[in-house]
């Protein structure tokens, strides 16, 4: 028997949230903030519910997070999600001080992690975020992929 990485358990959380997502008619993607063993947030696309083109998961969670934590500095936290971030996203991780991103699912149209842009590789950046993606890569992937061919099929 394998022994699940805290990786692989916490993007297993986000792809619940994902799914929760989905149910929900948004894209499904999910995201939970981490620092150390203990979640500080969660969330997941909301963007078409609330009519805010920034409702993204990852917004989602850092947004809850500054809020519980009463700082929009997130130091020595790891945000875990489903897909790999857009610039928008990527950008509010820099700012927050994510320490690590783990994602899921690569995104070969908008990703902003070394698919089509590589936002946290630039030395300009005062804060450096360290990425590993591609964590349940095929079940995070396979949930997006079972999603839009239902919609189409509509």
């Amino acid at each position: 028997m394998q022994i699940e990485s805290p990786d692989q358990h916490w993007i297993r959380h986000a792809l619940r949230l994902a799914e929760r997502a989905g149910l929900e008619g948004e894209v499904p993607v999910g995201a939970v903030l981490v620092k150390g063993d203990r979640l500080i947030a969660e969330g997941w696309n909301r963007s078409i519910q609330c009519s805010d083109p920034s409702a993204h998961a990852e917004m989602v969670a850092l947004r809850v997070a500054g809020q519980s934590m009463g700082n929009y500095r997130l130091p020595d936290t790891t945000l875990y999600v489903t897909l790999e971030p857009c610039t928008m996203c990527a950008g509010a991780m820099i700012h927050a001080r994510v320490k690590r991103l783990v994602f899921g699912a690569y995104d070969p149209k908008t990703g902003a992690a070394g698919s089509v842009f590589d936002v946290f590789g630039g030395p300009e950046h005062n804060h450096s975020v360290a990425v590993n993606g591609g964590v349940l890569q095929h079940q995070c992937a396979q949930l997006l992929t079972d999603f839009f061919r239902a919609r189409r099929a509509k």
